[in-house]
C-alpha cells in the first residue's frame, strides 16, 4: 500500500487510480509510541569501527492521508540529554558544548515538508531538521511496514528509515586529528527511525 504520493511524471499519460479502501482507513492523526519505537545514530570512529547510539525520550505525531498520501506530515521532537552510547563519559562529552550543547539547545526536532513514493516500497518525507541553532533541509527514506490492531486494541502502523547527514551542516564540527592520519570521529551520521505510532483519532492529514 502506498502512504506517500507518486513523484510527478509529465511524460506519463493521465490516468484515474482508485482510493485503496483499505488505504484509507488509515487517515487520521497518530502519536508515535515511544516505548516500541527508536531513534538511533551511526558513526564511524577513530576511522575504523562503528559507534551506535540511541535517543531514549522522544515524541512525535504523524497525519496521514489515506485518500491524498501527498498530504500527510510528521513531526519529531528529540531530547538531546537522552542521547546513550552506552559509555557515561562519552554521553556528557556529546551533551557539551563541543557537541550538542544539551543545556543551551535541549531539544532536536524535525518537520516534514512534503512527502512522495520512491517505488514500490519506498517512500520519502522532506523536512526540516533543526540541531542547535541550525535548521536545514533532511529527506528520509521509509519503509512501510504496514498497520496492526494490538491486544489492547490500538490501531498501529509501523516506518523504518534512515538518512545520512554531515555532522558539520548543522555545527556538530569538533574532531580530533589521530597520530596515524585520519580523525576521531567521521563527519558523516546515520541517523535510523523505527516507528511505532498509535492512532488517535480520524482527523485527515
Amino acid at each position: 500500500m502506498a502512504l506517500f504520493g507518486r513523484k510527478n511524471d509529465s511524460a506519463a499519460p493521465a490516468a484515474t487510480v482508485e482510493a485503496d479502501p483499505a488505504l484509507a482507513a488509515l487517515t487520521g492523526a497518530y502519536t508515535i509510541d515511544p516505548a516500541h519505537s527508536t531513534i538511533s545514530f551511526t558513526v564511524r570512529h577513530a576511522m575504523v569501527t562503528n559507534v551506535r547510539g540511541t535517543f531514549t525520550e522522544h515524541e512525535g505525531t504523524l497525519r496521514l492521508d489515506g485518500s491524498a498520501p501527498a498530504n500527510s506530515t510528521a513531526t519529531i521532537d528529540v531530547s538531546i540529554a537522552s542521547i546513550d552510547t552506552g559509555v557515561p563519559d562519552r554521553d556528557g562529552h556529546l551533551r557539551g558544548a563541543d557537541f550538542f550543547d544539551a543545556e543551551t539547545f535541549p531539544t532536536m526536532a524535525f518537520r516534514s515538508t512534503a512527502a512522495e513514493q520512491i517505488d514500490a516500497e519506498t517512500y520519502r518525507v522532506t523536512g526540516d531538521l533543526t540541531i542547535k541553532d541550525v535548521t536545514r533541509p533532511l529527506s528520509i527514506d521509509l519503509e512501510f511496514h504496514g498497520s496492526a490492531t494490538d491486544v489492547y486494541g490500538n490501531e498501529r502502523v509501523g516506518f523504518e528509515g534512515s538518512a545520512t547527514i554531515l555532522r558539520s551542516d548543522w555545527g556538530l564540527s569538533w574532531n580530533a586529528a589521530l597520530e596515524t592520519g585520519g580523525v576521531l570521529v567521521s563527519d558523516k551520521v546515520k541517523l535510523n527511525f523505527d516507528i511505532s505510532a498509535i492512532k488517535q483519532g480520524p482527523e485527515a492529514a
